[in-house]
């Protein structure tokens, strides 16, 4: 089997998580990926929290891992004589360059498009920033938290009620979203031109992207501008979309907003009556007695497991899911028959368990292509891959152009 992007070369000068993880997964279809580091590395490096395994992994970052696994690592000072001109040389035989460089520092350093794209006129330029290259706001720093979940309304919009505290993001999910969107753009963009033989400039950012992830709401909310209701469990529209506690303290959520569901959620907790009871009649009905019916249904959970209930669920057609802890998803049976935590050998480290990006072919090789490479660990191979001699490389070394 080929890979999908077997002959294309992408230039990454990047840091933290967001445009990384785009990288790991053009890396993951069989692109060349060319990190293009600081001398102190990607600052993300030794960030993240250690594996609770003994010390197998004590000195091994495996989150910094899952966004740069595949790639080839070349460091390079940008801010001195030569350093910018190593990165020129590099992207005349790419095929994709891809930085989150806000745009002065790309144009203090010679990175715009303006100056690579004259370089290589067949370029795709790819930018990931927080808040875009245009507007009030292009000179603003962004992550994930800030861009992403609270500049968006996404932290505002998932609040538990009027007054619930705001949420609090896991580690990277605005960036993993984002990066799905680079990969998209890039995608298209790289299709473009080579059917029209012209570079292209593609941009994304956390916080458009994290507007579209609410699509469902903005298309409403850009017309109408007014707040959306966050709704406490007491409140939602229907009983049968919330979630509830089980008797094991592990809960499920509903997704079920057909009224033919109402019979089939009261024979499956045990509670038929309530199909003659008028308070419950129909939708309308339900909704007004929402906080006395979520306590009925909170006692009648309360007898059984989640698990327990599940094959109840199942018997009775109910649309419904299990709320799993991290450590559960990585165990679950699913996960593991669908190839969603495949292995990578590490020379010293060992196999070691990764995390798929949610993407299958039928007939093509795509996939994790091994661990995150070191600081500038092919620094030497791809400056001679590019035309330098040992001794010129070796002179870059000593004026600390390039480390490696």
């Amino acid at each position: 089997m080929t890979a999908p992007l077997k002959d294309v070369t992408v230039v990454e000068l990047d840091s933290w998580m967001a445009a990384p993880s785009a990288g790991a997964i053009l890396a993951d279809l069989g692109a060349n990926v060319i990190k293009v580091e600081p001398l102190s590395g990607d600052p993300m490096r030794n960030m993240g929290r250690s594996a609770k395994i003994d010390n197998a992994f004590k000195d091994y970052d495996l989150q910094f891992d899952v966004d740069n696994r595949g790639k080839h690592s070349i460091a390079v000072a940008l801010d001195t004589e030569g350093g910018p001109a190593l990165v020129h040389r590099l992207v005349a035989d790419a095929d994709i360059f891809m930085c989150n460089l806000l745009v002065h520092r790309q144009g203090k350093f010679g990175l715009d498009p303006e100056t690579l794209m004259e370089i290589n006129p067949h370029l795709v330029h790819a930018t990931l920033t927080g808040y875009g290259t245009t507007g009030p706001d292009a000179w603003r720093p962004g992550y994930d938290v800030t861009a992403f979940f609270g500049r968006s309304g996404l932290y505002d919009s998932m609040r538990e009620g009027d007054v619930g505290l705001v949420p609090q993001a896991r580690p990277a999910q605005g960036d993993h979203t984002t990066g799905l969107a680079m990969v998209a753009a890039i995608l298209a963009a790289l299709r473009l031109a080579e059917k029209t033989g012209e570079g292209q400039v593609v941009e994304t950012s956390l916080y458009e992207t994290a507007v579209w992830t609410q699509a469902s709401d903005f298309g409403i909310t850009a017309v109408d501008r007014a707040p959306v209701r966050r709704r406490a469990r007491e409140n939602m529209l229907t009983p049968m979309a919330n979630r509830y506690p089980c008797g094991d303290g592990y809960w499920v959520v509903f997704n079920m907003l057909d009224a033919g569901a109402w019979p089939r959620l009261c024979k499956a907790i045990g509670h038929k009556e309530w199909l003659d009871d008028e308070r419950y009649k129909d939708g309308k009905s339900r909704y007004q007695c929402m906080p006395e019916l979520v306590a009925l249904i909170d006692e009648a959970l309360s007898i059984r497991s989640r698990d327990e209930w599940g094959e109840i669920f199942d018997d009775q057609g109910l649309i419904w899911g299990p709320v799993l802890g991290l450590d559960e998803v990585a165990q679950d049976p699913h996960a593991l028959d669908i190839g969603l935590f495949p292995e990578i050998r590490h020379p010293e480290h060992g196999v070691y368990r990764t995390v798929n990006a949610p993407m299958r072919f039928s007939t093509a090789e795509v996939g994790p292509r091994g661990p995150a490479p070191e600081i500038g660990q092919h620094t030497r191979d791809i400056l001679a891959t590019s035309g330098l001699t040992q001794t010129e490389i070796d002179d870059l070394l000593e004026r600390g152009v390039i480390g490696g």
